[in-house]
């Protein structure tokens, strides 16, 4: 109860020091009075006690619902804690030249799909599955660019994702853009967080960013997940390359490699087509079912139509009884001449009897 009168205001409040003209009705009933000799000579008549009673409150109510009706006043509005399943998912999305292209390695053409337009649509169908995930949402080729930072507001991230259709530079500057990332989880509030990595393919870290890179991880600790989109035809991660295993030959192989060595959990993904990248990430929010606690806002609520209503609930009332009441000084006005009309034939009738009497 205290809680709930804490959250009570008024847009207007210095209108609510009239509230003790609310008290009026006590003072001065709305009925007429009708004087009479004597009211102890009635019999005691409880249902109009109660009337009485019900009739000062209706008028009580009326002057009180009006002026809280003119102070405007609300409920405001409140954040509730509550725990879901979702987690914190940062998407980083590869937008080097080659995700234009399709799986096969060629421009697309009539109802081909590129990786980018693939990754894009099944990308957006992950985004709000589950109602409390909250995503941040990473571009990156030659350089990283923040698209969307870390929200729950899902209609914004799906647009966020459908506005990186804009073709990408040859250059893959993936340390980069796993440092912005990674950089877009907040505060930690027990929530799973995941680093979700959409690639057709990897380049070279410096040793210098990769430490920093482990730092970063160590900090954060999220569940990392590539979604490599393989062009057929090309190398897979674990493939060996035929002459010397340097990260210059086989860029994806010891991008797998360093991300297995970060210590957290990880697990990739070869997808060869929009099929294969949609059952991948239906595994990944298959995986990521852990309670996240959220926040959940409650808007402030305008009372004044309740306050209105309750006043003319009370003015009804006051009105039907006002229709109902008994006039007895204008009905017996009214009954006067009449009488007196009734009283004058009687006595005209008596005058002409009594001739006919005597003769």
């Amino acid at each position: 109860m205290t809680d709930l009168l804490a959250r009570l205001g008024a847009t207007e409040p210095w209108t609510l020091w009239l509230l003790p003209l609310a008290l009026l009705p006590l003072a001065r009933s709305a009925l007429r009075r009708t004087s009479v000799p004597a009211v102890a000579a009635a019999p005691a008549d409880t249902l109009s006690a109660w009337l009485g009673r019900a009739l000062t409150l209706a008028g009580i109510l009326a002057i009180a619902g009006l002026i809280v009706a003119l102070a405007g006043p609300y409920r405001t509005g409140a954040r509730i804690e509550r725990l879901g399943i979702g987690a914190q998912v940062s998407l980083l999305i590869d937008r080097s030249g080659s995700m234009n292209e399709t799986f096969a390695g060629r421009q697309p053409s009539g109802a081909e799909e590129s990786k980018a337009a693939a990754s894009r649509r099944l990308l957006a169908d992950f985004v709000g599955a589950r109602g409390h995930d909250l995503f941040a949402v990473t571009a990156f080729s030659t350089a990283p660019m923040l698209v969307m930072p870390m929200t729950d507001r899902h209609d914004a991230v799906r647009a966020a994702i459908a506005a990186i259709d804009r073709p990408g530079l040859d250059y893959t500057n993936i340390g980069r853009g796993l440092g912005m990332a990674l950089s877009q989880f907040g505060v930690d509030v027990g929530a799973s967080r995941v680093l979700l990595l959409v690639s057709d393919g990897a380049a070279v870290i410096d040793p210098r960013i990769q430490d920093q890179l482990r730092a970063a991880v160590a900090r954060i600790r999220p569940n990392l997940y590539w979604l490599f989109l393989r062009t057929k035809g090309s190398p897979g991660i674990a493939d060996r390359p035929a002459g010397e295993d340097t990260p210059q030959a086989a860029p994806e192989r010891h991008l797998d490699l360093f991300f297995k060595s970060l210590g957290v959990p990880y697990r990739a993904f070869e997808a060869e087509g929009a099929a294969a990248v949609e059952a991948a990430i239906r595994q990944i929010e298959a995986l990521e079912r852990d309670p996240i606690p959220y926040v959940e806002e409650r808007p402030r609520r305008d009372l004044t139509g309740l306050a209105a209503a309750l006043a003319a609930l009370g003015l009804a009332v006051l009105v039907l009884a006002k229709l109902v009441e008994a006039d007895l000084v204008e009905a017996e006005l009214a009954n006067a001449p009449a009488e007196a009309e009734a009283e004058a034939e009687t006595a005209t009738e008596a005058a002409g009897a009594a001739p006919r009497r005597a003769a």
